[in-house]
């Protein structure tokens, strides 16, 4: 729609982030974790979040390219230290937790830590599809 002219490229910072922070307001108590996603809001982007209300930071990805196809600029990867670093700094403790938000045992937490860095990724244009037939 937005190549099409017929919608705007997508909410502004300001939106985004006071979404979070109606999100938290009108959803409590029955949904208890609003998460900000630092691919699509980049690391300031999910902090700003995190200070509005949001209490769940995104995870790490490895190539992803979901968000990039539709136009983030983020990257592609966000290592555990980098963003037990970005809770900190915002006074927040960091928690590696489960798909069920329980906490996860130690040596699943010092074994994300140490995980080798993903390979350089080669990045391709997104191409217009043509018309068979």
């Amino acid at each position: 729609m937005y190549l099409q002219g017929a919608a705007r490229r997508g909410p502004t910072f300001r939106e985004a982030v006071l979404m979070h922070a109606v999100a938290r307001l009108a959803l409590h108590p029955h949904i208890t974790n609003i998460q900000t996603s630092w691919v699509k809001m980049g690391p300031e982007g999910a902090a700003a979040c995190l200070k509005a209300g949001a209490n769940d930071l995104g995870g790490t990805l490895m190539n992803e390219s979901i968000s990039r196809a539709a136009g983030t600029e983020h990257g592609q990867e966000f290592p555990p230290h980098n963003m037990e670093a970005l809770i900190r700094s915002i006074g927040r403790e960091p928690m590696q937790r489960d798909t069920l938000y329980r906490p996860v045992p130690e040596d699943r937490r010092a074994a994300s830590l140490i995980a080798a860095d993903l390979e350089p990724i080669m990045l391709t244009p997104p191409r217009k599809k043509v018309a068979v037939g």
